[in-house]
């Protein structure tokens, strides 16, 4: 206890050298539609703080209300499933005082169920990743913020994914710091929620620029895939599988309301299954075998392929009675949904999907300088090779061969 308090000291008087004496605040009744940035001019003024920097108060994805002072953080700790993504694609990665454990490939022990599915935040920063120490374990059996471990990195300001207000009350009295908390709703780049988090990050951060530019490219290829698509007279029935948790969906795990059949404009074959509630959830296997001759085009999203090859292998009839199946209109998606949602990879999605359903309207398309084009204006990096080089990426972005399907995939 005695080395708790103080460490709590140290980091305190530290952060109180660096960033000059202010204090952060919590209104924890502000409502989730504040969730936007709120500045204020600070009326203290202390030798220690440059003149330059300014104590403004930020309204995070909780709705709490938080002092910061953007462009001031040197040392920056993000935890939570996608937080540490989040902010790879706004933040300086030099800036980061440690990872989650299921960050750094480089350690022996550490959840390992997203090893082989490719997440371009870590792709881009690995061997950066893992020259850091641990600010928690992190992984979806880990989902819990471990003070003592964030201290051990004296970050000056925490980042996180946890939507627990109290919790993230509690995490910032007790290491001395700013938390500010991100979210990313259920419809993932194209969320106004995500815009958000977006637009946090680069006012925190002082990135404002960086963020408005990721956004600003996201609404374009939304309109592009949009405009392209809305005129389209006949539209196929499309089926799209191998949604939710990484590694635990197959054939029967679809979505009637999913965010890249709605920008495509793609028929969705169960958005009138009957389904009590939207999103993603499981179809009955009798509906599936209804549905099936009226399949005109399957997606299949490559989280899926682990479960639905040995499926198939059991069970080789598993889709006779599918239409999509039987003409090889069946393609596979790169999988966004790994430790959250790989936003480019589901703006990426998006064009693979329109072009899989309309392949005349994308006939000049070029799928893989696509997705190089998003990873640089994500990540700054064209990571489309070191991509489709992980195990469960299956070599990218395709059109299935269904007659060969258990002699390519099943080994």
């Amino acid at each position: 206890m005695k080395k708790k308090i103080l460490r709590s000291c140290l980091l305190s008087l530290t952060l109180l050298a660096s960033c000059g004496n202010y204090g952060s605040s919590v209104r924890s009744e502000a409502s989730l539609e504040e969730f936007s940035v709120q500045s204020e001019a600070a009326s203290e003024e202390s030798s220690e703080v440059p003149s330059e920097k300014t104590v403004v108060t930020v309204v995070d994805a909780n709705g709490r209300s938080v002092e910061v002072m953007p462009g001031s953080y040197k040392k920056v700790v993000c935890i939570g499933a996608g937080a540490l993504r989040m902010y790879s694609y706004v933040g300086d990665t030099a800036l980061l005082a440690g990872v989650e454990d299921i960050d750094n490939t480089s350690l022996s022990n550490r959840p390992k169920m997203f090893d082989g599915v490719a997440r371009p935040y870590l792709i881009a920063h690995e061997e950066d990743f893992q020259k850091l120490p641990s600010c928690g374990v992190g992984g979806p059996k880990a989902q819990a913020a471990e003070p003592e471990k964030i201290l051990n990195c004296a970050p000056d300001i925490v980042v996180s994914e946890y939507e627990d207000v109290d919790k993230a009350n509690a995490l910032q009295k007790q290491i001395g710091v700013p938390v500010i908390t991100l979210n990313f709703g259920t419809k993932g780049v194209f969320d106004d929620k995500t815009k958000a988090s977006f637009e946090l990050l680069g006012k925190v951060f002082s990135k404002e620029e960086r963020a408005e530019g990721i956004l600003s490219y996201v609404d374009s290829c939304k309109a592009e895939i949009s405009a392209k698509t809305k005129d389209i007279a006949e539209k196929p029935k499309a089926y799209i599988c191998g949604l939710g948790n990484w590694g635990t969906s197959d054939h029967l795990m679809t979505s009637n309301a999913y965010p890249c059949f709605s920008v495509s404009n793609i028929d969705n074959i169960v958005s009138d299954a009957g389904f009590a509630n939207m999103g993603v959830q499981k179809l009955e296997k009798e509906k599936f075998e209804e549905l099936g001759p009226k399949m005109d085009v399957i997606i299949i999203d490559s989280a899926a392929m682990k479960n639905i090859v040995p499926a198939y292998k059991e069970d080789p009839t598993l889709f006779d009675n599918v239409k999509a199946w039987k003409e090889g209109k069946v393609y596979l998606q790169l999988a966004y949904n790994a430790y959250y949602t790989n936003m480019e990879l589901m703006l990426a999605n998006t064009y693979f999907d329109a072009a899989s359903v309309y392949p005349e309207t994308f006939k000049d398309f070029d799928m893989n300088a696509k997705l190089s084009e998003i990873t640089s204006k994500f990540l700054g990096k064209d990571l489309t090779e070191k991509i489709d080089a992980y195990k469960y990426s299956y070599g990218g972005y395709q059109r299935i061969d269904t007659e060969n399907f258990l002699t390519k995939y099943a080994a």
